[in-house]
């Protein structure tokens, strides 16, 4: 989130960091353009710089993804990547980024949803790049949820320091060393794109190491580590503690469509999708107001209790951890019962009796953040609701004097906050950001505040145009999911800026059906804007369309 302080960087060795970093761009197009098989028989069992290729076959095609080159290769002691090699090559790298506290590789195309980047590396191979992810310097333990484990932190610095940052620059360079080999050059240009942790990371990278991309994509990123941490626990606090909350899916779904009802026309049309938050008028407040319980017990799904109606106080309100690490909270948004939303971030239970939100990916998030990289707890359990070892996750005290350098220590080392990109705009780079306008995740206020700080530090929106675009994609969840459009191919617009200097504008997003059909399509607008929507009153068909809709 910003840059290492505090002597984090000289105790490691930045030299050593500053070595393995090439500069942007490479060589000529390729003087060969090998076929998919052909790369891969170059680089069969070959050792690699410093990586040693344990595998190089060709994957034939399998649903929707292609035939390709697949390239697995591991840089000791444990951090270990995955080249994909497509036909065709178009002469570009594409990094994709991570998840939560990675442990496991990005893969092309995962049906289940989650360990795909939420298919933007099959994005960029079907384009023509060259695919490159990696597992972040270490392995989870968790079957299917490697993300959420944060057992391998304790005792495991060099590990940490790959997930913190080091990983990118490290596997870039072995990268591009693979490619070299294969086609006698290195990619005319390399582009770095990541969701959550993925998008952290690719500020990361602009913040620490301004000449590793000549562009990055960050979507929803994980930017406020330690702040994010505190609000997953503050928020947990709440639920975890309060066995008789029964704040059930039918008065979520009551908060919704009150809000709904308040802000959902305000952008021109009622489609469940609150397009235009800044008119928004229906706070915690308002919920207060209309929909507390009579005397606030619990009297049924027609009202909210005090209880409940304080998980909705705590949800919107601004927090400081350390009296420094600002969580702006999240606003209401009118989609708190969509699929993917509250149900699965708050109030998820992690078996059949457990306590509502014992399985949420907040509390699973500030277990691993808490018992892992703040308390250094060697005998954590992944996913234990209490530790047995006294780690009690939501017992963790941010603002306490002896966790003080605990907590700066976990800021210096993950935050992706730092606002002074100008080496990176200066190098030639351009940043597109992105975020879903109903992320119970990551607070789209977090992204918003880091982009406005961006431009104050940079010299004015005029001079951070020069290199960065923000969007927002209304009624998208945490990367993708959710009523709105969560669709949008960003890397062919930062690759046009950087190739021909053409800088992006409105964009467009999709809403696609299971079978992959477009379902509905909206205009991209960027911050502030919004699509409002101009087409024919009552015309349900109309209102499917991008071109109906102006950013306003």
């Amino acid at each position: 989130m910003r840059s290492f302080g505090n002597g984090w960087s000289a105790a490691i060795g930045v030299a050593a960091v500053t070595a393995l970093v090439t500069a942007c761009g490479g060589d000529d197009n390729p003087a060969s353009q090998l076929t998919a098989q052909q790369a891969c028989t170059a680089l069969a069992g070959a050792t690699v710089g410093s990586a040693t290729v344990a595998a190089a076959v060709m994957v034939a095609a399998s649903g929707p993804v292609p035939s390709y080159c697949k390239v697995s290769a591991k840089i000791e002691p444990s951090l270990n990547y995955e080249m994909r090699i497509p036909d065709g090559w178009n002469g570009k790298l594409h990094y994709g980024g991570g998840g939560g506290f990675n442990g496991f590789i990005n893969g092309l195309f995962d049906p289940t949803g989650g360990h795909d980047n939420n298919g933007l590396n099959l994005a960029a191979l079907n384009q023509g790049y060259i695919n490159v992810a990696s597992d972040g310097g270490h392995a989870g333990t968790i079957p299917g949820a490697q993300d959420v484990d944060a057992s391998w932190v304790p005792g495991n610095p060099a590990a940490e320091r790959q997930y913190a940052d080091l990983a990118l620059p490290t596997v870039k360079s072995s990268a591009v060393e693979m490619i070299r080999k294969a086609y006698g050059s290195a990619p005319t240009k390399s582009y770095f794109e990541g969701c959550s942790n993925g998008g952290r990371e690719g500020l990361i990278s602009a913040q620490r190491f301004p000449n590793l991309f000549d562009g990055i994509v960050s979507r929803a990123p994980a930017l406020n580590y330690v702040s994010s941490v505190g609000a997953f626990e503050t928020n947990q606090q709440g639920i975890l503690l309060n066995p008789a909350l029964n704040f059930t899916p039918a008065k979520v779904a009551l908060l919704s469509d009150a809000v709904l009802a308040a802000c959902d026309a305000q952008d021109g049309v009622a489609d469940g999708v609150v397009s235009n938050p800044a008119a928004c008028t229906f706070t915690a407040a308002t919920a207060r107001a209309t929909l507390r319980c009579a005397g606030g017990a619990d009297t049924g799904n027609t009202c909210l209790s005090d209880a409940q109606l304080a998980v909705v106080d705590t949800w919107t309100t601004p927090k400081t951890f350390a009296g420094k690490y600002l969580n702006p909270g999240w606003m209401l948004t009118g989609n708190e019962s969509a699929a993917g939303n509250w149900d699965a971030w708050l109030f998820a239970a992690a078996a059949p009796g457990a306590p509502a939100g014992s399985g949420s990916a907040q509390y699973l998030f500030a277990y691993g953040g808490i018992s892992g990289f703040l308390l250094k707890n060697p005998t954590t359990a992944p996913l234990a609701f209490l530790d047995p070892a006294g780690a009690n996750t939501l017992s963790y005290d941010f603002n306490a004097a002896s966790n003080a350098a605990a907590v700066t220590a976990l800021s210096s080392e993950l935050d992706a906050s730092d606002p002074d990109l100008r080496p990176f705009s200066n190098s030639g780079g351009k940043l597109l950001l992105w975020h879903g306008g109903t992320d119970p995740a990551l607070t789209i206020k977090g992204t918003i505040g880091y982009y406005q700080s961006v431009i104050a530090k940079v010299g004015g929106q005029t001079a951070a145009d020069a290199f960065a675009r923000f969007y927002v994609a209304p009624g998208v969840n945490h990367c993708a999911g959710g009523p709105g459009a969560d669709k949008s191919d960003l890397l062919s617009a930062l690759d046009a800026w950087v190739t021909n200097g053409t800088a992006p504008g409105q964009l467009s997003a999709a809403k696609l059906a299971a079978d992959g059909s477009t379902t509905f399509t909206r205009p991209l607008c960027q911050y502030p804007k919004y699509p409002r929507y101009t087409g024919a009153a009552g015309d349900a068909n109309a209102a499917k369309l991008a071109v109906n809709y102006t950013c306003t």
